[in-house]
């Protein structure tokens, strides 16, 4: 298994395992579609935020995450957030958003930062809990403005 830094060349690719993966959890094909703009990455988006992919020693891309730090994109926000965290449904359960997660919290700590916040799937919640998450409220999401999604943070330590 190797982490290495996702460039432009990995878009497509990741654009396409955030939507199998979010589709592993049993939405209908109407909400997927509905969903597919937010689940695709955009060339600006590897220049803003920290985006790792997790390979397998066949080459093939188990995961991915990305962080985006406070401020970042001309985002006036102070916190900084996971805004994506994704297994390919091959790979889930066999520990690799773990590994995921815990090479996020590395590069989290490489940037000194001090929270996290994540917009989670109803699906997910779970994980991030068990990771250390806290549940501090709920979002509006960004595709069905009467769907709430689960509003979590991580703290991590004070600089």
């Amino acid at each position: 298994m190797t982490f290495r830094r996702a460039t432009t060349n990995d878009t497509m690719p990741l654009s396409e395992l955030s939507f199998r993966s979010k589709a592993y959890w049993g939405y209908d094909p109407q909400f997927m579609e509905a969903c597919r703009e937010d689940l695709t990455l955009r060339p600006e988006h590897f220049r803003s935020s920290a985006v790792y992919l997790l390979e397998t020693d066949g080459g093939d891309i188990a995961g991915f995450y990305s962080l985006r730090p406070p401020g970042s994109g001309g985002s006036s926000d102070p916190v900084a957030e996971l805004d994506s965290l994704f297994v390919a449904p091959e790979y889930i359960g066999r520990g690799y958003g773990k590994r995921l997660w815990s090479h996020m919290l590395a590069t989290a700590a490489a940037l000194r930062l001090p929270r996290i916040r994540i917009h989670s799937d109803p699906h997910a919640e779970a994980f991030y809990t068990k990771m250390g998450a806290v549940r501090i409220g709920e979002i509006t999401s960004t595709v069905f403005p009467d769907r709430k999604l689960p509003l979590m943070e991580l703290i991590l330590t004070a600089y």
